[in-house]
């Protein structure tokens, strides 16, 4: 079978496209054609030489303007000119011409992001199915792409979600319903069974926030305001910020500026997730939108309680007082609120934790990414 993805993610990888990429893994161990459109193309990423690696096609999506393009630009009237949306969607509907897979996946980072994409697919009737990452309740489609976003949605052979939050949030913003819908977590970069041992005993309370550094979803804006607390600036308790991002600068800043030297680390990506877990007694995000955050799947399997907004699916997954602590919503008071009650439970983390390695076993397959591609493959028998 030949099948093409199309990621719309706007960076040169983020962990929305993680679980496309592991169906594209499993389906060319199938001895599948694959073939992937990447915007943002990176070749050197370690994830594309690795999907190379494995007999996928990995191209980037919509060229640099060439020399003649620019100069037309000058001339032509605006609706004519070049830009990188129109050369990314003539570049796809010259590939659905020349391949014609069997079917095609559009990978979304949000909900509507690549309706574009999909709406091509759609007008050439190619075979599509749509992947949404993330969904947040104030982002509604565009009010140009709306009807092309209603037509993509209903058109499609099927619409996958990481949470039940976002096939909700999506059919509300569309005013449809979506029969044709399932989720799909993402896939996960630690062992699916047997959480890490229990930090070893210390002075100190240390929570890891592993996150993008961009507040407009991650909200560590938040997460800095809480900590900056009289109550919170006198408890033994120290935040390390794992993740990069465009916001970092400005993050930094406002640590200083609320005192927070010494209290918090910058601490980067890592390239082992584990080696986290080993050494933070539990995770907080303070996250505006999400999907289902991998970060809380993560810990969880590790064994660590986690203290978390209530953001897209996260309240699916981590149950209030049970398996973490769930604020009720994304301000410092809610947070406040919620890191409050865990810390007065702070003795009991450890077997909160099991329990949440339990939970999240119990939710998360072993092998999300390779779930995916049976059902892609079912679709196409089907």
């Amino acid at each position: 079978m030949r099948f093409s993805i199309i990621s719309s993610c706007i960076i040169p990888w983020g962990g929305s496209e993680e679980l496309w990429a592991e169906a594209a893994l499993a389906l060319r161990a199938g001895g599948h054609q694959v073939t992937i459109l990447k915007t943002a193309f990176d070749a050197q990423h370690p994830r594309i030489q690795q999907l190379r690696a494995a007999g996928c096609q990995v191209v980037g999506l919509g060229a640099a303007p060439t020399l003649a393009d620019r100069l037309l630009n000058r001339v032509l009237p605006t609706h004519r000119q070049w830009t990188a949306g129109a050369s990314q969607l003539a570049q796809l509907r010259q590939h659905l011409q020349q391949q014609q897979p069997h079917l095609v996946v559009v990978a979304q980072g949000s909900n509507f992001d690549g309706i574009g994409f999909a709406d091509a697919c759609r007008s050439a009737n190619q075979p599509f199915v749509l992947v949404s990452q993330k969904a947040a309740e104030i982002f509604f489609p565009p009010v140009h792409q709306r009807a092309a976003a209603r037509l993509a949605y209903d058109a499609a052979r099927h619409c996958y979600f990481v949470a039940r939050h976002n096939l909700a949030v999506t059919q509300h913003q569309l005013g449809l319903t979506l029969p044709r819908a399932s989720v799909v977590p993402n896939p996960f970069n630690v062992p699916h069974a047997g959480e890490l041992p229990w930090p070893a005993s210390a002075p100190v309370v240390r929570l890891a926030c592993v996150a993008r550094l961009e507040v407009l979803d991650k909200g560590q804006d938040i997460l800095l305001q809480v900590l900056a607390l009289p109550k919170w600036r006198q408890r033994p308790l120290h935040v390390s910020f794992f993740g990069s991002g465009g916001d970092e600068p400005a993050l930094r800043d406002m640590a200083e500026l609320l005192g927070l030297h010494g209290r918090v680390t910058w601490a980067g990506q890592v390239p082992d997730i584990t080696t986290v877990w080993a050494t933070h007694h539990a995770l907080v995000l303070s996250s505006r939108y999400e999907g289902l955050p991998l970060a809380l799947v993560e810990a969880m399997l590790c064994g660590r309680p986690a203290i978390a907004t209530a953001a897209g699916g996260t309240a699916e997954l981590l149950h209030d007082n049970e398996t973490g602590f769930v604020a009720g919503a994304a301000t410092v008071a809610a947070l406040d609120e919620a890191l409050e009650r865990a810390w007065l439970r702070c003795a009991d983390w450890p077997s909160i934790g099991r329990r949440a390695a339990a939970e999240a076993r119990a939710y998360v397959p072993p092998n999300p990414g390779e779930l995916l591609s049976q059902h892609l493959l079912q679709l196409i028998e089907n």
